[in-house]
């Protein structure tokens, strides 16, 4: 059993440096930690702890993020944000963007790669013909070096694409087993991923028209993701959405964003 200092100090370093609130979260550490301490050797929680926070950006601290963070996704996941993404949002840029036909869209946790990748298919649906007159590169990140590692792979079982519109599966996937489907590279190379905590400064040199940040501050106490959410509005075009959880819920108080519909946010 994971001992009340042990605990602390694994929720103060995740804290600290991800952002990342895991102090009601003591059943989830102590489980998804507990095997993988004993298997690699080392003499208990605090052992452990000495060698990430010795070497954080080691392989070590690399691995506790990835064993700690939830990564649950899944392709069409909240199907109204992609509704409104085509019928509303892309039919303005296609507009707004045409001098340059350069669209920056970012998918900030990415995780197995479900969304951005459903994203993709959204935008060149959209365009058809005239999608190699546009640059739409997703720019997908995730803080856990494991989830873009499989996600970069595009491989996923047929119950997981099964929420694909048939004529998509078809385009966008090939079977590789009975079982098995890859993202065909035409896909694939609309994707970029890359790893990214969303605690760091921002690197981007350019806007971007749409944000989707969903999921990932529930993990987050209030001042962190109003931080974040602060960061994100100066990072997006005037006129650009910002989508998150349709389970989250805002302070319209505390954000600048204007309130379009229950999880849709726009920069005015």
């Amino acid at each position: 059993m994971i001992a009340e200092d042990e605990f602390k100090r694994i929720v103060d370093y995740v804290k600290k440096r991800y952002g990342i609130d895991l102090s009601q979260k003591r059943v989830l550490v102590a489980g998804r930690l507990e095997n993988y301490i004993l298997r690699n050797g080392y003499l208990g929680y605090h052992d452990y702890m000495e060698e990430v926070e010795s070497n954080p950006n080691g392989e070590e601290a690399a691995n506790l993020i990835n064993i700690l963070t939830t990564n649950h996704t899944y392709f069409m996941r909240e199907t109204v944000h992609f509704d409104f993404l085509k019928q509303t949002v892309l039919p303005q840029l296609k507009i707004s963007a045409s001098a340059h036909k350069d669209l920056r869209i970012w998918s900030a946790a990415s995780s197995t790669g479900e969304e951005p990748y459903t994203i993709a298919m959204v935008l060149m649906d959209f365009f058809g013909i005239e999608h190699s007159k546009w640059d739409t590169k997703v720019l997908a990140t995730d803080i856990s070096t494991r989830v873009l590692e499989y996600a970069s792979k595009g491989v996923y079982l047929d119950e997981q694409i099964a929420p694909l519109p048939d004529r998509w599966k078809k385009r966008y996937f090939k079977a590789i087993s009975d079982k098995e489907y890859q993202a065909k590279e035409e896909l694939k190379k609309e994707v970029i991923f890359r790893q990214f905590n969303l605690m760091s400064p921002f690197p981007f040199k350019k806007k971007f028209h749409v944000v989707f940040l969903r999921n990932v501050m529930i993990y987050f106490q209030d001042a962190t993701k109003y931080e974040l959410l602060s960061k994100v509005y100066d990072y997006l075009e005037p006129g650009g959405y910002l989508f998150i959880g349709t389970t989250e819920g805002l302070d319209r108080n505390r954000i600048r964003f204007q309130f379009v519909q229950p999880s849709i946010y726009r920069k005015v």
